[in-house]
């Protein structure tokens, strides 16, 4: 098969500012040329003309919980955790081609419900259903009566589905083992109440003995391990014991970031949802709406800071909980330029090469480079400057290893 040779574009690589006029010549799954001008053609290749329109990398998104439906029908069993394992694996196969039709060709879990995530990515990998590169989770762990331990002790049953609760070093030693044996790439902890939990957010949940074993059980076995971490004590006890990857990050200062950018541990502060849900509820609700406005604009001060201090930083939030739909990731771009004074050019970066080294690939992913896999969007407009046309508005062209899988090519093809 021929060589596709995509000219007249914008290439937006991940690193630097847009290049217009370049090529990017793709040839099987891979980047083959990136070049400034138009290479002369090849018997056999097929040469579309983007007409000036960006070429950038396929995104990341890194806090993904794929079985969460918003159809869920019991008080005590959010997210659609209520319904059955076969429900849940469709309901993630939805989730996932949304995210790829939306340019997210790498998806990180981060607690999925019994199970069904490994499952689903050996679906995507055995052309079954369409899908991102996946790096499934499972459930989450935590200790019994942590923030999520939600079901009612008189039910007679441990917990949802998609919690999985450890009590002692040996008892996560073994959770982590279990999880990974049922196909987990990426383990969950709970070790903090807050930030959208009812427990509040100073409670820790796992003692120092519980999440060292944890961390160093999925280490021993070559897998991330990531954690909802919300108060300074827990996030630094964390990073000392090696944590991969800090969800939220709600008290994070100066001596958090210098820890972050030592260990070189990822964060996903994951505002979208708590600034969704205080839209959605206002005083209404019993987390505390002074509170999510406190931790808000603290990160939002906090984190440009962070970024230019070389703390890493990625996309991800809780899409498909209470009245926000899988679908508006996007709109996370829109929050951090909006908000917290992110460039876009920067928050693009979040979304493509940090999402790409998160997940152990950005050799071969994150950036337009020769060399790389092909997954690229093709987009009218020019995110690095306006990173609105990234918001609500799908790419007209999502390619993964050099085939287009959403949208379709400019004049058709």
């Amino acid at each position: 098969m021929g060589r596709l040779v995509l000219t007249n574009a914008t290439v937006l690589d991940g690193v630097n500012g847009p290049a217009p006029g370049h090529s990017v010549v793709v040839d099987g799954d891979r980047i083959a040329e990136v070049r400034a001008d138009a290479p002369a053609p090849e018997d056999g290749d097929q040469v579309v003309d983007l007409g000036g329109r960006t070429l950038m990398p396929g995104m990341f998104t890194c806090h993904f919980h794929a079985t969460y439906h918003e159809l869920g029908s019991r008080p005590n069993v959010p997210y659609g955790n209520d319904f059955p394992p076969s429900y849940q694996a469709l309901v993630a196969a939805k989730n996932l081609r949304t995210a790829l039709e939306c340019g997210y060709t790498g998806v990180v879990g981060a607690g999925g419900a019994n199970d069904v995530e490994p499952g689903v990515k050996r679906a995507i990998e055995d052309g079954l259903v369409p899908g991102p590169r996946f790096w499934p989770s499972g459930r989450e762990l935590s200790t019994t009566g942590h923030a999520n331990d939600a079901v009612p002790w008189h039910w007679g049953m441990q917990a949802s589905g998609a919690v999985r609760l450890c009590d002692g070093a040996d008892a996560f030693r073994l959770g982590v083992r279990e999880e990974i044996k049922r196909g987990a790439e990426v383990i969950k902890l709970f070790v903090t109440g807050g930030h959208g939990t009812l427990a509040p957010k100073d409670r820790i949940e796992m003692t120092r003995d519980e999440l060292a074993a944890a961390i160093e059980t999925a280490h021993s076995r070559g897998v991330l391990i990531r954690a909802h971490l919300v108060n300074k004590p827990a996030i630094m006890m964390a990073l000392e014991l090696g944590i991969d990857i800090v969800d939220h990050c709600d008290e994070m200062d100066d001596e958090v970031v210098a820890a972050l950018v030592e260990t070189g541990a990822f964060v996903v502060p994951s505002l979208h949802f708590p600034k969704h849900f205080l839209e959605l509820m206002g005083d209404g609700f019993g987390f505390g709406a002074d509170a999510i406005r406190a931790d808000l604009a603290h990160m939002y001060e906090a984190i440009p800071k962070a970024q230019a201090a070389g703390v890493k930083f990625v996309l991800g939030d809780d899409y498909g909980a209470i009245g926000f739909a899988h679908g508006l990731y996007g709109r996370e771009l829109a929050l951090y330029t909006e908000h917290a004074g992110v460039s876009p050019l920067e928050v693009i970066g979040w979304a493509t090469r940090n999402g790409a080294e998160l997940a152990r690939r950005g050799h071969d992913l994150g950036t337009v480079e020769a060399g790389k896999l092909a997954d690229l969007l093709v987009v009218d407009g020019d995110p690095a400057t306006d990173v609105s046309v990234l918001v609500d508005k799908r790419p007209l062209t999502v390619l993964q290893g050099g085939e287009v899988v959403a949208g379709e090519l400019p004049g058709g093809r």
